[in-house]
């Protein structure tokens, strides 16, 4: 488990406290229709922390060629359809190049700045020439108005029971997802950052914004800046 980190529920528990069980649970919302509007058609991706494959599999039904890696075996053994990889996201080297690297489920958002800056590493040592990196980060009014729940038309509920600072810029999120059947929790850290902190901490990686791709900016398409070392 890494530091910070807990689950607790059925099932198998991956290191970052996410239930293998409630994953294959959730369901899949407009995250694909924004990737796919945002890439050349039948792309190849790298999926940077797969899980068990709820991007994955819609994906790969629109024609897309998919690298999906987690560190989680359970999760990966979920995964149908695409080439699977475990590992690390931040300790990754493939070798190769992808037409497009994702970085979604706010991982961005890293407590430790340092696994950050692999995880940002990685996306820009697998990027192709003139390649995209689609990253996911947390909506800004993420952190406020907590505790907060809502019911998932899927008939779950998702409650965001905590959410405190913890020093140095961290905070310990705790969320609860309540189904008919089963419970589970994820404690995780996350790192808050503004549109600036953000877009800093791309340039540090040597990546940079190509355009924001929801109003919300909660999905970024971004770029190897020039001059920017891949290896």
């Amino acid at each position: 488990m890494r530091k910070g980190y807990q689950g607790t529920g059925p099932g198998a528990i991956t290191p970052d406290g996410c239930a293998v069980e409630l994953y294959s649970r959730l369901p899949i919302g407009t995250e694909t229709e924004i990737i796919a509007a945002a890439i050349p058609p039948r792309a190849h991706i790298l999926e940077l922390g797969c899980g068990v494959g709820r991007m994955t599999h819609p994906l790969v039904e629109r024609g897309f060629t998919v690298t999906a890696v987690d560190e989680s075996a359970e999760m990966t053994d979920r995964v149908l359809g695409a080439r699977t990889v475990c590992s690390p996201i931040e300790e990754l080297e493939l070798g190769e190049r992808f037409d497009v690297v994702l970085l979604a489920s706010f991982l961005v958002h890293a407590g430790d700045a340092e696994v950050r800056r692999g995880l940002l590493r990685t996306c820009l040592r697998h990027l192709a020439p003139g390649g995209t990196v689609l990253i996911q980060r947390e909506g800004e009014d993420y952190h406020t108005d907590v505790p907060r729940e809502r019911v998932d038309p899927a008939g779950f509920t998702l409650r965001i029971a905590s959410d405190e600072p913890i020093g140095d810029g961290v905070r310990r999120v705790r969320c609860e997802y309540l189904f008919p059947d089963a419970e589970w929790t994820q404690t995780f850290l996350s790192r808050p950052m503004t549109r600036q902190q953000f877009e800093d901490a791309l340039s540090e990686a040597g990546l940079q914004v190509d355009r924001y791709l929801t109003e919300d900016r909660i999905w970024v398409r971004a770029v190897a800046a020039p001059g920017a070392s891949q290896s």
